[in-house]
């Protein structure tokens, strides 16, 4: 009964007191001092599966190239990189509306919201008749998506025990790479002329996406709505309902709990919502050094992943000629390493600290990548070698990114945590991630091994500029309360 009245948290319209009043809470600690149990689990795997379903339909769409170049689409190499943009624009779009949306009516109401629009818009692609509808489909598909990383995001970080917040957060940003396999997996076999017209294969591709979204709907409604972003609004009897629900789990399976923090009580005045106004001074006064470092980090992560990733099957195809229909084989051993990357270095995210890992992971990226692109210039490296070199490359790469979301939504208040990330998603996408694939795109039509070297270099650059930007002026927030890395706005 304990998980089912968590589940249905807020469903009846609870307790509000009015907005101004001062409330005493010690929420934060009760939930930072549970160990990491089946609960924890249960919201990683339900919350944590949108970077499952972005790797899935960022991988089929560079995975089914092929068969989107023939009729009846008969995509050129243009279309695929305006296909990938529109997906990235939606991304955007829908982070900042659903960012700001997830501030003000909850963050359990928008991951039901975002992930509806991603199944229903996915599976529409596989309905697509030109490039049009195709490119359309893909917007309201990343709209989803980019809604998604807004609203859990921000619940993972407010659900998670300070002391592995950052081992957590990058395993499940990393999980991406789970759906890239599966990606690969599905377009190796419905690309196969003896399994299913290819015609058709790519349209199930998409089907399947959707499928998978509906089975993750039904298991959301197992996860309540975030304690901290409830006690801030006012529903404090509520927020203390949910947690006790939670603590419950632990003492039936008969864990003893410690007792929470002595001094760890906040004292927060009550709002309905954030003024704009607010907003800005928060990420353009009170923290602009974290502004700038988020912005770094964003910029750099989305220009190497979605210039490198999106393009990658062209890549195979006009300077290695592997055929459409093998290019999931190649995609396969490029997320295996992605994947590794943030399960075994993300602990050292929450023992060596956040500045030191950020540069290292930043840094190595930057030289690595510089170093195989001089390789794929000089044209020593056949189809196996290059894909075993990105291995390398995004094993770094891979927890570097997933360490720029993690920055991003610790380092800012409660209050405005689902728009910072949104803003800097947004930002980050919009500057480097929809202009990377356009980039590359049109650097590997020209069939010039030299200025697609071009392209790695700018990506080399970037992730350099991040690594000393993140170590010299990143936040150290291994260990600490989310309250306390960044005080919120509504304490009193």
């Amino acid at each position: 009964m304990a998980s089912r009245a968590e589940g249905q948290a807020g469903a009846a319209a609870p307790e509000r007191v009015a907005a101004g009043t001062v409330i005493d809470t010690d929420i934060s600690a009760r939930l930072d001092r549970l160990p990491f149990g089946r609960f924890h689990t249960l919201v990683i795997v339900a919350l944590g599966i949108t970077w499952v379903l972005d790797g899935l339909e960022v991988t089929l769409a560079g995975a089914l190239v092929g068969a989107l170049r023939k009729e009846p689409m008969a995509f050129t190499e243009f279309d695929v990189g305006l296909a990938a943009s529109s997906y990235l624009v939606g991304a955007v779009t829908g982070a900042v509306g659903f960012g700001w949306l997830t501030d003000r009516i909850g963050r359990k109401k928008l991951f039901f919201i975002t992930l509806a629009l991603y199944l229903m818009a996915t599976a529409a692609t596989g309905l697509s008749w030109d490039i049009t509808s195709f490119c359309l489909f893909r917007f309201l598909t990343g709209a989803g998506i980019g809604g998604e990383y807004t609203a859990i995001n921000s619940t993972i970080q407010e659900l998670i025990p300070a002391r592995v917040r950052g081992w957590t957060d990058l395993v499940i940003n990393g999980s991406f790479w789970i759906g890239a396999a599966l990606g690969s997996f599905l377009s190796i076999a419905l690309l196969r002329p003896e399994v299913i017209d290819p015609a058709w294969g790519w349209r199930v591709a998409f089907f399947v996406g959707g499928g998978i979204g509906l089975v993750i709907l039904l298991l959301r409604t197992w996860i309540p709505e975030s304690p901290r972003w409830l006690v801030t609004h006012g529903y404090a009897a509520e927020a203390d309902r949910v947690v006790t629900g939670i603590e419950k789990r632990f003492t039936d399976d008969g864990i003893t709990l410690p007792p929470p923090e002595a001094g760890r009580h906040l004292r927060l005045k009550v709002r309905s919502h954030t003024p704009l106004s607010e907003v800005a001074g928060a990420m353009f006064v009170t923290n602009r050094r974290q502004t700038l470092v988020g912005l770094a980090l964003m910029i750099a992560q989305a220009f190497f992943y979605n210039a490198l990733f999106f393009t990658y099957a062209l890549v195979l195809e006009r300077f290695y000629g592997v055929p459409g229909g093998d290019v999931g084989w190649y995609l396969l051993p490029f997320a295996l390493g992605s994947f590794l990357g943030p399960v075994l270095l993300g602990r050292l995210f929450d023992t060596v600290g956040r500045r030191p890992m950020i540069a290292a992971t930043y840094g190595i990226s930057a030289v690595l990548l510089a170093a195989v692109g001089y390789l794929f210039q000089l044209g020593i490296l056949g189809p196996v070698g290059q894909t075993a070199a990105w291995m390398v490359v995004f094993f770094f790469a891979s927890a570097a990114a997933s360490s720029a979301y993690l920055t991003v939504a610790e380092t800012f208040p409660l209050e405005i945590r689902a728009l910072a990330i949104a803003a800097f998603y947004a930002l980050g996408t919009g500057i480097g991630g929809v202009s990377g694939p356009l980039l590359f795109g049109s650097l590997v039509e020209t069939g010039s091994r030299e200025w697609v070297l071009v392209g790695y270099l700018v990506g080399a650059a970037l992730m350099a500029v991040a690594a000393v930007v993140g170590g010299l002026y990143g936040t150290a927030a291994e260990g600490k309360s989310l309250e306390d890395v960044s005080k919120p706005l509504a304490s009193a």
